[in-house]
């Protein structure tokens, strides 16, 4: 895994409250976020390797549920935080 404890940090201060901030929605979808383009990468260079494609549709299926909660909960929060990540939808 490339995400090092002061990337996760940095990941939170940025889109959480703070850097201990890991529980918040936004924090959440930004790690999983930066996961998923790691996980691409990786399967554009091994196109066999299925415990990683398998790993990459549960990281997604992660993410849609955690952006299905902050719509549900909150429609600024989720439109701001689509914007800043450029995620479809």
């Amino acid at each position: 895994m490339e995400l090092t404890i002061e990337a996760k940090k940095e990941i939170f201060k940025t889109y959480g409250k703070s850097e201990t901030d890991t529980g918040s929605p936004e924090a959440q979808i930004a790690l999983y976020s930066q996961r998923i383009q790691h996980l691409t990468e990786h399967l554009k260079t091994h196109e066999k390797d299925f415990s990683t494609q398998r790993s990459l549709l549960k990281l997604v299926g992660k993410r849609r549920q955690l952006l299905d909660y902050l719509k549900d909960k909150d429609i600024g929060r989720y439109r701001n935080i689509v914007k800043t990540l450029n995620l479809r939808k």
